[in-house]
């Protein structure tokens, strides 16, 4: 290969590991779109997934799958219920990290 081949292979590999660094959206890829309902039933409940700010989204989520196929429900954060949830799952993840 060429001086300029490889000049051109190092800089296609230098572009491409420089693009991985910069976001792709501006406001993160968030699962839940918009503020999300208020409360869900909760004999309708069946897994809970609590997730926290991270790179790809700024705001926590709390997604709640419901039972019978029925789909999944993002709560709002900000809700009474979601707070309790938080809370719980916290004091889980506590309680699991300590018994370690």
């Amino acid at each position: 290969m060429n001086v300029k081949g490889m000049a051109i292979v190092l800089a296609v590999i230098f572009c491409a590991t420089i693009a991985q660094g910069f976001p792709m959206f501006k406001g993160g890829r968030c699962l839940c779109i918009g503020p999300g309902a208020k409360a869900v039933k909760v004999a309708d409940i069946e897994k809970i997934s609590v997730i926290y700010p991270s790179n790809n989204c700024d705001k926590v989520e709390v997604i709640i799958t419901l039972k019978a196929h029925k789909g999944q429900r993002c709560l709002n954060p900000r809700s009474k219920q979601a707070n309790i949830i938080i809370k719980k799952v916290e004091r889980r993840n506590f309680l699991k990290h300590q018994n370690i």
